[in-house]
């Protein structure tokens, strides 16, 4: 039986590794001796949003650059003309953090090589075709500029949108956006003007690398490149920068005309000088970002995706009681280091995603239908383990070098703490957010310590009864009643699998999920019948075959259309839709949600679903609620979290105005949070008018 179960664990981690299905959704290149550019999408339909993402991807050859939105002192940015488009309402061009080139003072500002454009496109009328037809006018240069011109065309059907070959093109130029709220790796503190020279103070909460500084303006002034002196600690600099030609005489130099990207290796803030009047958020040191890190892991053992395999271990507890201190602190131990490596093992992931580019977030393996069906397989296994229909060893040659008598089950105690973190990580607690918000926008050193700051706080229940075995005496000894325990806790793993299934109908739809809940059954009873004796060769190939019909379902299954929220009571956001309600003096509330998270659902039924609080979101009439569905991966939601320093859900933030940085809410929501949260942005909005 453990050969088998061997031979099944290795079939589930070959299946999760294969891609989920997807489609291109490009526009044939066009190009020259010179450049090859093309329209690239996000989706491959326009499913039911108003709001796209598409971009434009340029391909330049050796030595040749184009140019950014504000080039310098020569050049152009790209420029396009959407005539005979249809379905098409207009269209914002996005620029990733640019470079120089040439020396000064004929710096020009731009992109060498191969760049990515997004460009979030709007809609006339949502769930329709969308013909989108672009005449580019692209100035490119090596030793000479060269006007080039373009027609691109690219039709995106109606239909069920999913994600295309070329989303995880866009995704990574999205996290090459300046970010245009102040973040905690990286601040503008102070800002002072003195006659033609502009001089800047920043701060960063790890060391600085280059640095360079980009300023544009409405009045056509241009500054060269800035003069930089380092602070002793390397997490500060004074930055100076002077205009190319002096202002005319009695002139001042005006720094709230300004918006500053600040660019730092391969990091970017962009922000409007005139709001830098106002103090700089404090930045947290170090060490409270990791007790921060701490106390959110210890609080995720009272999560409710978590307290199913916390229930195993007090039963394991019990079980163990009375067969001496080794035994139990041995067995809790092997627990902790389960949850400490699994963590430290999502730590090394999300170095690896964030230093190829890629979108990071907390949660996000969620959004793949593939991962959820690879956990609803092994919490299946785990309930089938409980219900006693096998069990889990470590291997043979393992087996054979320690002793059984004080080493029950510790690979299963070790699973079992992998199987909480994986649990764990669609739930966000109270002091989590903060923490992964700054481990995320960091380093590798920083990730690494948070992350393995959490896995400590959420293995030290387990490393306290490991410290002090005699807990095992308060509680009642073992006996009978506990197969009936051992059964109850099977179905409370079983209940969360149940869980997995609701949320992976939202992705993969009803029928998909029916057949997949089906498939989960019969394997239950070909378990069953392994458990009686019936014949291994002839269940084995069947199991097998119920496997694999469960994995190309998850893959094969396309994404169903997005249900409305609430039905007609939230407003689906897209940042066009904040931009106009705040534009017609509106408080809007914005509910960035998933699924699969069980925190938002305690927020959604505990505080959003309260009576006052409602009345206040939905009757309200200078109140806008907008709900951003992350249940799915989708760009535009992903881009919202990361410009406002967020790598996960729950996120409810609160504007009174465009150029409000909004008031965040913590994770964890109560009526009167909501409520004194609207108050105060309602009172802020009064006082600036």
């Amino acid at each position: 039986m453990a050969s088998f179960m061997k031979q099944l664990l290795f079939f589930l981690f070959f299946f999760c590794t294969l891609p989920t299905p997807l489609w291109a959704a490009s526009s044939p290149w066009q190009q020259d001796e010179d450049v090859s550019v093309r329209f690239i999408s996000a989706q491959n339909t326009t499913g039911d949003e108003k709001e796209l993402l598409l971009g434009l991807e340029i391909n330049l050859n050796e030595g040749w650059h184009s140019y950014w939105r504000s080039p310098g002192i020569t050049g152009s940015p790209p420029d396009f003309d959407w005539s005979g488009s249809e379905n098409f309402k207009s269209a914002t061009l996005l620029y990733p953090i640019p470079q120089r080139f040439g020396t000064p003072p004929l710096d020009a500002i731009g992109y060498k090589g191969n760049v990515i454009l997004p460009i979030r496109v709007t809609l006339q009328e949502k769930s329709k075709a969308l013909v989108l037809k672009g005449q580019l006018n692209l100035l490119v240069c090596k030793e000479l500029c060269l006007p080039k011109n373009f027609d691109l065309s690219l039709t995106l059907p109606e239909g069920t949108s999913a994600p295309s070959t070329e989303n995880i093109l866009i995704e990574t130029a999205l996290t090459r956006l300046p970010k245009e709220t102040a973040s905690t790796s990286l601040q503008i503190t102070k800002i002072t003007a003195k006659e033609d020279t502009l001089f800047l103070e920043i701060e960063s909460d790890k060391p600085l690398g280059t640095l360079d500084l980009f300023l544009e303006n409405d009045a056509d002034l241009l500054f060269g490149r800035p003069r930089v002196e380092m602070g002793p600690s390397g997490k500060s600099a004074h930055l100076q920068a002077k205009l190319d030609e002096p202002l005319e005489k009695g002139k001042k130099l005006d720094p709230s005309l300004l918006t500053a990207t600040l660019v730092n290796g391969d990091e970017a803030l962009t922000q409007k000088l005139d709001i830098m009047t106002q103090a700089a958020p404090e930045i947290f040191p170090f060490w409270c970002i990791l007790l921060l890190a701490l106390m959110g892991g210890f609080i995720l053992n009272l999560m409710p995706c978590v307290l199913p395999v916390l229930s195993l271990k007090i039963f394991g507890l019990v079980k163990h009681g009375r067969k001496g201190k080794r035994v139990i602190r041995h067995t809790f131990l092997s627990t902790a280091s389960g949850i400490i490596f699994s963590f430290l093992l999502l730590a090394a992931v999300t170095i690896g995603l964030k230093a190829s580019g890629q979108a990071i977030g907390w949660g996000v393996q969620f959004q793949q239908p593939s991962f959820l069906v690879f956990m609803i397989v092994i919490l299946t296994f785990f309930a089938a383990n409980l219900w006693g229909f096998f069990e889990l060893g470590l291997p043979r040659f393992i087996q054979d070098k320690i002793n059984p008598a004080t080493h029950p089950k510790l690979a299963s105690n070790f699973a079992s703490g992998a199987l909480a973190t994986l649990l764990a990580t669609p739930c966000s607690a109270p002091f989590l957010g903060t923490a992964l918000s700054f481990a995320l926008a960091a380093g590798w050193v920083e990730i690494i310590s948070v992350f393995g700051a959490l896995g400590l706080g959420m293995s030290l229940p387990y490393l306290i009864v490991a410290a002090h075995p005699r807990m095992a005496s308060f509680l009642p000894s073992p006996g009978p009643w506990m197969n009936t325990i051992s059964r109850l806790l099977g179905f409370g793993l079983a209940g969360t699998a149940i869980w997995l299934l609701f949320v992976l109908s939202a992705q993969i739809g009803n029928m998909g999920t029916v057949l997949i809940a089906g498939g989960m059954v019969g394997l239950l009873g070909m378990i069953a019948l392994l458990h009686r004796g019936i014949s291994k060769k002839i269940l084995y190939p069947i199991v097998l075959l119920i496997l694999s019909g469960i994995f190309v379902l998850a893959f094969i299954t396309t994404t169903p259309e997005k249900l409305a929220k609430n039905e007609s009571l939230w407003e689906t956001f897209s940042e066009e839709a904040l931009a106009q309600h705040l534009a017609e003096g509106k408080v809007v509330f914005v509910d960035v949600t998933a699924d699969w998270c069980l925190t938002c659902k305690v927020n959604k039924r505990f505080a959003l679903a309260n009576d006052e609080v409602s009345h206040r979101l939905f009757e309200n009439k200078d109140i806008v609620a907008l709900q951003a569905d992350w249940t799915n991966p989708d760009p535009v939601v992903t881009e919202f979290l990361h410009k406002h320093g967020r790598y996960g859900v729950p996120f409810n933030i609160i504007f009174a105005a465009p150029t409000d940085e909004g008031h965040v809410l913590p994770e964890l929501l109560t009526p009167s949070i909501v409520l004194d949260g609207l108050a105060n942005t309602r009172i802020k909005k009064d006082k600036s008018q």
